[in-house]
């Protein structure tokens, strides 16, 4: 992560393609999933503003991490059903739910493998909910020594013990 003071959560539900596609309809698209899983999106802000491309802001070592366990499609036939919570040292930052999500995942499955094959083992996040730290007055950032957890329902918590290198 970021060591400038900038480095920022966003809990993420994370899913996994299990069967390769391409122009996958909505009501197919669940039928691609292997499964799926929390993800902690850290984001570099200070990189991000740097230009409108965001891909290196999240691309840092240690930038992604997920798990801690990857719950099959007959866990969770419905995944807009999940309540997702970030908790940053202890307090609940994040407390959303994946019926609130922008696109559904169905549509972002879809959306996603519009003339471009999705390959079994890709691995996309699907959004956070509102109260990133960044953006928060005063803003609040992945410090040396926090922890950050994101906990979605059916599947766990992730815990992430942030360590400045």
């Amino acid at each position: 992560c970021a060591q400038d003071g900038t480095s920022d959560y966003e809990s993420e539900l994370c899913l996994v393609i299990g069967k390769t596609g391409r122009d996958i309809s909505e009501e197919d698209a669940l039928n691609h999933v292997l499964g799926y899983t929390a993800s902690n999106d850290v984001s570099a802000r200070n990189m991000q503003m740097i230009t409108a491309q965001w891909s290196m802001s999240k691309g840092l070592d240690s930038s992604c991490p997920i798990g801690p366990v990857l719950v099959a499609p007959s866990v969770i036939p419905d995944p807009q059903t999940l309540e997702i919570k970030g908790i940053y040292n202890g307090t609940t930052v994040q407390d959303g739910h994946t019926s609130d999500m922008i696109f559904s995942i169905r549509q972002q499955i879809s959306y996603l493998s519009k003339g471009t094959t999705l390959e079994a083992g890709t691995i996309f996040l699907t959004g956070t909910p509102a109260g990133i730290g960044y953006f928060r007055k005063p803003a609040v950032v992945l410090e040396d020594g926090s922890q950050f957890s994101v906990y979605i329902e059916k599947i766990g918590t992730l815990i992430n013990k942030v360590r400045y290198e």
